[in-house]
């Protein structure tokens, strides 16, 4: 059952604040039926999850199986670490990781390279990913993005907060996937094959209180769009998150006490032939307070085939996406947005 989740829309008027709109909605969707009920049930919490895909590409969501204290705990503990000096951050730096795991710093990513973000994201980050041991088959036949983590020694419970994280969110975005599958009728299992080991990444990050005027040139995260099939996200108290509705207005997407907002990526857009909208949006940080959110990027495995699925497509309307892999098309998007990989790497 889904009720609606309220938005204003803002635009930048001076530097770091932001402009009221005309109000707009995205939906809150429980998923109990997903995760509990029948068949029947879980084709009516899909088609609530498709009308959200194919409207806006956003959606919130409720009753998801993922405790609380855990999410607490993993705020908590990505606090603590983005609280260490730069030299203790430093010791994993993801530009000395083989597979795009660890820290990066302030402006060390890039969302919005062709526009005036010239001093990369304002916002500091952890890619957290499969932790592959270099001796996994993956790993030692040089599949890229496939390998170890690059783990901080402090704070002490990191790691277990993260590896149950991790594993609880991967089963949470499985599930939605096969809601996916049953708004465009497909198979309810169809793309289970695909997520045997995905190239899921956990990555908490955190806004900096902006120091001075805030401006086009630097936002917190610049506008983009998600590469992947979704992302699950866990914000804090501190609103930042901005989503470019159709007329080209940048809605506010508030936290919800309890949720995660969900929304569409870029490889989900592929498969659907644009049908599941691949949303632009953006973080500016105009709390006055630093901002930490959890996103959760869900991805298929390296080699899952992504190309246009037969229900989203005709004769009337052929193909718009050349087919790909879940590896091609994410090495592309992330070479394009780190500048340390712009020199070549896996």
């Amino acid at each position: 059952m889904s009720n609606i989740f309220s938005m204003t829309s803002a635009e930048l008027d001076s530097p770091g604040h932001g402009v009221p709109l005309a109000g707009a909605e995205i939906p809150v969707i429980d998923l109990t039926g997903l995760l509990h009920g029948p068949f029947e049930t879980r084709c009516v919490v899909a088609r609530q999850i498709g009308a959200a895909c194919r409207d806006i590409g956003f959606f919130a969501v409720t009753n998801h199986d993922i405790p609380p204290q855990l999410v607490d705990r993993a705020f908590d503990q990505a606090i603590a670490f983005f609280a260490l000096p730069v030299e203790e951050k430093s010791r994993i730096a993801i530009e000395q990781s083989t597979c795009h795991r660890g820290w990066f710093s302030v402006g060390g990513e890039n969302l919005d390279p062709a526009k005036q973000q010239y001093a990369g994201d304002f916002k500091e980050g952890i890619k957290i990913g499969q932790d592959l041991p270099l001796n996994h088959s993956l790993v030692a036949a040089g599949v890229a993005l496939h390998g170890p983590n690059q783990w901080p020694a402090t704070p002490a419970e990191f790691v277990s907060t993260f590896r149950e994280y991790y594993a609880l969110m991967a089963n949470l975005a499985r599930a939605l996937m096969r809601a996916f599958a049953l708004a465009l009728e497909m198979p309810e299992e169809y793309f289970d094959e695909f997520l045997t080991r995905p190239m899921a990444t956990a990555g908490p990050l955190h806004y900096p209180a902006p120091v001075g005027p805030m401006t086009d040139a630097q936002l917190g995260a610049g506008a983009h769009t998600d590469f992947g099939a979704l992302t699950i996200l866990a914000q804090d108290a501190n609103a930042g998150l901005q989503v470019r509705n159709a007329a080209g207005r940048w809605i506010d997407v508030p936290p919800l006490t309890g949720a995660f907002v969900v929304n569409v990526g870029d490889m989900m857009a592929r498969w659907t032939n644009g049908l599941f909208a691949s949303t632009v949006h953006r973080v500016i940080n105009t709390s006055g307070r630093d901002r930490y959110s959890i996103p959760f990027f869900f991805d298929p495995n390296y080699d899952a085939p992504v190309a246009v699925l037969p229900t989203c497509t005709s004769h009337d309307n052929p193909p718009r996406f050349a087919p790909t892999t879940g590896l091609e098309h994410l090495q592309e998007m992330i070479n394009a947005s780190f500048a340390y990989r712009s020199a070549g790497g896996d």
